[in-house]
């Protein structure tokens, strides 16, 4: 045992500034090709082994360990100014920094600390969760079976989202021998593990989103987590991810829409004035998605603060301010997800009235921030959401901190 598992050093935060400089080049290297990887539906291969060589993947790991030493605050804005660059890439990681802050969260000890070092050597990992076609809603059809000093997986998942890409993939299932609910970390690359980029949604098209199919894939023992152990804000954090690339999606869009506008030649006859540029009306739609720009990302990064909370006091010895702080992270990600799915969603057409008929061309890509917007926001429906903070904020009702989704009875 090192002094580390004495001291348990968490990951509190660093310098903003420093800490975003160091990726800030590779974000500006993955935003140069992001129109071009949409165009031709590139997957980001190339962004994300730029980002694992940089680093990025261990930003959540304390400075002690090698890491970033970020803050959940820090790693959300960080991933805003990614989102910008090109939104696939932080849904992309999703599942690695979920993964990895349940490894965070982690009792401190030799497998937390096997973990540590992975992500600071690289590696990254995927998620495999949701199985869909004939699947009753709280079954769980992908199995573990014992082999000796290890397990066998077998199923198959979609949304595999970031598996592609990845060194490791975190797969919800079962064991076969308890029927117990498992996190089994299988790594990628072996005969077991066969992967397909068959995801054809309108938008976030290049984020590895595809099928996972498992066939006696092996699992090492100290890689079968038991899922009661799973990080209490886990919902939350899902969603504050996709919080960040809303968010970094309107950046996107509110500067490709001040180019546009700055660079646009042609003017109407009955327009307001002799460049775009100095038409007032136009300024003010470019003012007004600003607007919705910055009010969308306030409330992003405000609702990261309790899972912080939650963070540091799962190590501080107090059950209550721990359950409270699980509570408002859940909460505070729901409601924010209300508004800033709407804000983006209407940021990203609102654009186009600062624009011409020229501008709805393919070759500028622009209608991927609303197209990317709006599969962004159909995860975990918003309406849901808003039931459930209306409930919170009505009758005191707390929060489901994880759910399911599958077929209904038989009708």
């Amino acid at each position: 045992m090192t002094e580390h598992h004495v001291i348990n050093p968490l990951s509190t935060g660093v310098d903003y500034q420093a800490l975003a400089e160091r990726f800030r080049p590779v974000f500006q290297r993955i935003a140069e090709g992001a129109v071009e990887r949409e165009q031709t539906r590139a997957l980001p291969y190339e962004p994300i082994q730029w980002l694992k060589q940089a680093g990025f993947g261990a930003v959540r790991v304390p400075v002690e360990y090698g890491g970033g030493g970020a803050s959940l605050p820090q790693l959300f804005e960080l991933l805003i100014e990614l989102a910008e660059a090109d939104s696939n890439v932080p849904q992309a990681l999703r599942g690695h920094f979920a993964f990895a802050e349940d490894r965070l969260n982690a009792a401190p000890g030799a497998a937390r600390d096997i973990w540590f070092k992975r992500f600071v050597e690289g590696d990254i990992v995927g998620c495999a969760w949701t199985e869909i076609g004939s699947v009753a809603i709280g079954d769980v059809v992908t199995k573990v079976s014992p082999d000796g000093d290890k397990w066998k997986l077998n199923g198959e998942k979609f949304y595999s989202t970031g598996s592609l890409f990845s060194d490791w993939i975190d797969v919800y299932a079962q064991r076969s021998d308890t029927g117990g609910d498992v996190i089994a970390a299988t790594r990628t690359r072996q005969p077991g593990v066969v992967q397909s980029d068959d995801w054809d949604g309108f938008g976030q098209r290049t984020t590895g989103s595809g099928t996972s199919r498992f066939t006696d894939a092996v699992v090492e023992a100290e890689n079968l987590i038991d899922f009661a152990t799973r990080f209490k804000y886990q919902t939350a954090f899902y969603q504050l991810v996709l919080l960040a690339t809303l968010a970094g999606i309107g950046r996107a869009a509110l500067k490709d829409v001040a180019h546009q506008v700055r660079s646009r030649k042609r003017i109407y006859s009955h327009g307001n004035a002799a460049h775009v540029s100095q038409d007032s009306q136009i300024q003010q739609v470019v003012g007004e998605v600003a607007a919705l720009v910055y009010a969308a990302e306030a409330s992003a990064l405000k609702a990261t603060l309790p899972a912080q909370r939650a963070y540091v006091a799962r190590f501080g010895g107090d059950d209550a301010a721990e359950h409270e702080a699980n509570v408002a992270a859940e909460i505070e990600s729901a409601t924010a997800q209300v508004v800033v799915s709407e804000l983006i969603q209407r940021a990203t057409t609102e654009l186009f009235n600062a624009l011409g008929a020229s501008d709805v061309r393919q070759g500028k890509s622009l209608d991927r921030h609303w197209r990317n917007a709006r599969t962004v926001s159909s995860h975990n429906p918003v309406i849901y959401k808003a039931r459930i903070v209306g409930d919170r904020v009505i009758n005191g009702t707390e929060p489901p901190f994880v759910w399911q989704i599958g077929n209904g009875p038989a009708r």
